[in-house]
């Protein structure tokens, strides 16, 4: 438990300065929110996050099995989603040793199961900010990783999915323009989109549950409604012969 503490601690400390380094950046872009509601989009999402970020980031509030909220049963998840040693009732984890992650990247890779709602800002929300980030790499041999970011810049993070969007170069210090200076497996457009279902899982990460709350809402909305024109009109029969 002390441990999950201290690791908590240090990546709150990691959000917290990534937030501070953030402010005054460039304008984030809008989060495209209609994926939260395409299930097959967060079934997207999840497979990018699996293979591409739970490397190094853990989720270690997240069990695999919650996926089943997605769609995904419990077979599905064990042929796509899970490694060999890995169980469906297992919490996301990583193997990597945090001596070793401040070694290579400098500080200990945050925990990612709350990041869309840690990162939301006068410039927009968690996601927003996310979508933003994983589009602004951009290659800087200065950098002891070759990449840098223009949202988060000096990001001690390599970009872990140039394969699939390429190579983006600076093409303008002043505005902050990139441009695409090696092709990817995907179109800017396929990218964008990818980018877009990995955030909707990030996002539906941080509260699973958010989905069946906004329905709720709705329902009781709509009962308090029907409920308020009974009692409007029972008070009118009610007081009709007072005079």
């Amino acid at each position: 438990m002390i441990k999950k503490l201290i690791a908590g601690c240090m990546a709150l400390l990691c959000l917290v300065s990534g937030a501070i380094a953030n402010t005054g950046g460039p304008a984030w872009d809008k989060f495209p929110a209609e994926r939260m509601s395409d299930k097959g989009a967060l079934q997207n999402g999840a497979k990018l996050f699996v293979n591409y970020c739970l490397n190094c980031h853990a989720a270690s509030y997240m069990r695999y099995n919650r996926l089943t909220d997605l769609g995904l049963t419990e077979a599905q998840i064990k042929q796509n989603l899970l490694f060999a040693t890995e169980k469906v009732g297992d919490t996301m984890k990583v193997s990597l040793d945090p001596k070793q992650a401040k070694d290579w990247f400098g500080t200990l890779p945050p925990d990612l199961t709350v990041i869309a709602r840690s990162r939301a800002g006068a410039q927009g929300s968690g996601a927003d900010y996310l979508y933003t980030y994983l589009r602004g790499f951009y290659r800087d041999e200065t950098k002891a990783t070759g990449w840098n970011n223009t949202v988060f810049p000096s990001v001690a993070m390599p970009h872990v999915l140039w394969q699939l969007q390429g190579q983006q170069v600076m093409a303008d210090h002043e505005h902050g323009k990139l441009e695409l200076a090696v092709k990817g497996d995907m179109s800017p457009q396929e990218y964008d989109s990818a980018v877009a279902d990995l955030v909707a899982y990030l996002q539906w990460m941080g509260e699973p549950a958010q989905g069946q709350r906004t329905r709720l809402g709705m329902f009781v909305l709509a009962f308090l409604a029907v409920l308020t024109i009974f009692a409007w009109r029972l008070n009118a029969s009610y007081w009709k012969d007072v005079k």
